[in-house]
């Protein structure tokens, strides 16, 4: 049976989030009805929200949701009504990245996740007044009272583990812990370098903590921002609101440069910077993303020694392992997550995205 929710829906670019009542088609064989207890912000949802990508709208967006099942389609099998699970991004399951564990790079990641605003068959998951909306969003869709998932979006959890305090795990954080976990994989004694103190950053830095690297060096223009990182495991900072990123790197290496950098801020100004200050065989992890069709100049023979820049999408993860590990890390104490966190009534959504725009919150959590 279909179903009624209060969803917030944006009706144009740059348009506001307005609350509004939607009808979800029944869940398909592969798909789950989820009733919504958190769901985490992130600046995906406000630069899609903006018009800034060619998303249908008006859409119903949202992809760090954390609910409850309330129904599952005939074929699902990963879980049952009264589960407790986090929507994450949606995958073919087919495609050789994802037989090979790496779905974030699946062969149809951009229609089924972020540009189609459909199922892959072309029929849509959301309606109003008999009109389809934009939705299917990273599979989910979540800025919405009730959810109707794709089985491939969803990771059953720990029940004992509040669902705002880990709705962000979807993407935000999964991201950042994925870019050093499991593409820069530290050494004993290396240096990591992360490029913006967002929560994308953060959760890098927190998941460097948690490696052997020696120097883990935070860089922002907030100096709250960096005192938190610090808290957070930061061995460094650098503020390049009144200091230069290159002699202050020198500085802090030796000289040798960094082995690893994570950059988050999607500034190509600053992505320069981090390639240049890599040591020799140090890889760059592009993670923040600039508009469509940008470009970046690049020293090629700087290049020569061994350095690498690598693309990230997700943190390259294979959700149904590294989410509950995550899970269990935030369970533990060990990734305070609670720390970027702010919560917001689903109704304020609009104050929630104004904070994460002026900086006022890291990361936030509507909860519903």
């Amino acid at each position: 049976m279909p179903t009624t929710t209060r969803a917030a829906v944006v009706e144009s670019g740059g348009a506001p989030f307005t609350l509004s009542d939607v009808v979800l088609d029944a869940p398909g064989p592969h798909e789950a009805l989820v009733r919504m207890v958190a769901t985490g912000l992130c600046h995906t949802d406000l630069g899609v929200a903006s018009g800034g990508l060619p998303f249908p709208l008006p859409g119903v967006l949202g992809h760090e949701g954390a609910g409850v099942v309330e129904a599952v389609g005939s074929a699902v099998t990963g879980v049952t009504p009264g589960d407790h699970v986090l929507l994450s991004f949606t995958s073919c399951g087919d495609c050789r990245n994802c037989r090979g564990g790496h779905p974030a790079y699946c062969a149809t990641w951009l229609p089924l996740n972020l540009l189609g605003g459909s199922r892959a068959d072309g029929t849509h998951t959301i309606s109003r007044g008999g009109q389809a909306l934009g939705g299917h969003f990273f599979g989910q869709s979540s800025f919405a009272e009730r959810a109707l998932a794709d089985e491939r979006s969803l990771v059953k959890v720990d029940p004992d583990v509040p669902l705002e305090s880990i709705a962000p795990l979807g993407c935000g954080v999964q991201t950042g812990v994925g870019a050093v976990w499991n593409v820069l994989k530290p050494d004993t004694g290396s240096t990591v370098v992360v490029l913006g103190a967002g929560a994308v950053g953060l959760s890098a830095v927190m998941a460097a903590a948690l490696t052997p690297a020696t120097r883990i060096v935070a860089v922002d223009r907030v100096a709250e921002r960096l005192s938190l990182a610090t808290e957070l495991g930061a061995t460094h900072t650098v503020d390049t609101s009144g200091t230069d990123l290159a002699p202050a790197l020198a500085e802090i290496t030796g000289g040798q440069g960094a082995d690893g950098v994570v950059e988050t801020t999607g500034n190509v100004g600053v992505l320069r910077q981090g390639v240049d200050a890599l040591a020799a065989r140090g890889t760059l992890v592009v993670v923040g993303a600039p508009p469509f069709g940008t470009e970046v100049a690049l020293d090629v023979n700087g290049l020569l020694g061994g350095k690498r820049i690598v693309g990230l999408t997700l943190g390259d993860s294979e959700t149904q392992t590294m989410i509950p590990a995550l899970v269990r890390l935030v369970k533990d104490g060990r990734l305070p997550l609670h720390r970027l966190i702010g919560t917001y009534p689903f109704g304020d959504i609009d104050r929630a995205v104004q904070d994460m725009r002026s900086g006022k919150t890291i990361k936030p959590v509507l909860m519903f």
